[in-house]
């Protein structure tokens, strides 16, 4: 699994964390977990129709996450299971942090 974390050009201080994973639509729930690999993955209930399926990715990364839907963009893969996922205004520390469900 490939993660980044890049400084916005715009404000240094800005963090923004940058990391890819796998999405599995048309599950029985709706949830972001990291798998024994280490690897983040989204089970969502929508099907891949009509970008329903991304959108219900980033409000399910939003709520894990507990920032704004705003903050997180799909930077690559929007019609495809791997995508890169972009939020701003957290380290990817925090990220990993929130998903397991430490904080």
């Amino acid at each position: 699994m490939e993660i980044f974390t890049r400084i916005s050009a715009k404000c240094p201080m800005e963090k923004n964390a940058v990391f890819d994973i796998t999405v599995n639509p048309k599950s029985s729930k709706s949830e972001a977990i990291i798998d024994s690999s280490g690897n983040i993955k989204v089970y969502l209930n929508s099907p891949p129709v009509d970008g329903k399926a991304n959108k219900e990715c980033i409000e399910v990364l939003s709520k894990k996450l507990k920032t704004a839907k705003s903050n997180i963009s799909i930077e690559k893969g929007e019609q495809g299971r791997h995508k890169r996922i972009a939020v701003s205004g957290m380290s990817m520390d925090e990220v990993m942090q929130k998903i397991k469900g430490d904080k």
